[in-house]
């Protein structure tokens, strides 16, 4: 027997009601797919997980689903007229071993490779971070972690304190202990992803150098930060990654685009001392130290 797929429209207030609904009746995934005609939303406020301001849900049910009982509490929930709402069958298969086929060993240098569970790593890999894809951002994939995994490899953290600030899987928290680090302390505003980052930090057996704490967490004085978020937080972090950086500590910040690079600097100038940038696809990683005085 075929699964089923429940496909309906969304507007981006209503998407946590929505997953809440569908999760509640048995949903076994939900994703939040862009709509025809939307205006991305590139830099939600802290918290806020909408990616533009009109979607589509998509939700994965069993073969077993009661359909009429599924969308009769969606349309209700939501307002929405049932002609809305659009069941489809799909072929029953092991999605997250789809995603897993397609996703191979990364190589960031100098030894440092992402490499997914029950792979061999290659022979080059001397520092594998063993990391399989999952609900928290952060496999590598993307021109911003990759660009941070990079940076970490080439100036390896040994011995340091570091901060990893909006962690998602804590990938980037883990390859600096692998790296080296002395000590990890990783922050998120998503409770699941500092779960990801503490099961991906058993995996790689390095649990006991990191620590997880949402924002407003103490932190420590550290030798690096490292914030892989969005520029519109960069900046209003400003006082809060550089008051955490010991004098010539390290940051490193990504998830900025090209034409936001300049405002990002000018949050961080009075504090910090600003290196050559690296890019990739339109993304750029900002690289400095705190001034020593």
């Amino acid at each position: 027997m075929s699964d089923w797929q429940l496909s309906f429209p969304l507007p981006a207030a209503d998407a946590e009601r929505a997953e809440a609904v569908l999760e509640a009746h048995g949903a076994t995934a939900v994703s939040l797919c862009e709509a025809a005609g939307a205006t991305a939303v590139l830099e939600p406020a802290p918290g806020e997980t909408r990616l533009w301001d009109a979607m589509r849900a998509e939700a994965l049910f069993g073969a077993d689903v009661d359909q009429v009982l599924v969308a009769d509490a969606i349309a209700r929930a939501l307002d929405l007229p049932p002609t809305e709402l659009k069941w489809a069958p799909i072929e029953a298969r092991d999605w997250e071993r789809v995603w897993l086929d397609d996703f191979k060993p990364l190589d960031f240098g100098h030894g440092l490779w992402v490499v997914p569970h029950g792979m061999t790593p290659p022979a080059s890999a001397t520092i594998p971070v063993r990391l399989d894809p999952g609900l928290a951002f952060g496999t590598g994939t993307h021109p911003t972690t990759a660009l941070c995994l990079e940076a970490l490899a080439a100036a390896p953290p040994v011995g340091q304190t570091l901060i990893d600030y909006g962690c998602g899987s804590g990938i980037l928290a883990v390859a600096a202990l692998k790296l080296g680090a002395r000590r990890v302390i990783a922050i998120d505003n998503d409770p699941q992803a500092l779960t990801a980052t503490r099961d991906n930090a058993r995996a790689n057996q390095v649990a006991g150098a990191i620590e997880t704490g949402l924002p407003g967490h103490d932190l420590p004085v550290a030798d690096a930060v490292v914030a892989n978020i969005l520029a519109g937080i960069l900046k209003q972090l400003a006082p809060v990654l550089t008051d955490a950086l010991t004098p010539g500590g390290r940051l490193l910040m990504s998830g900025v685009l090209a034409d936001q690079a300049a405002a990002v600097r000018r949050a961080y100038t009075p504090a910090i001392d600003f290196v050559d940038d690296t890019r990739r696809d339109g993304w750029i990683c900002l690289r400095g130290h705190r001034r020593l005085s």
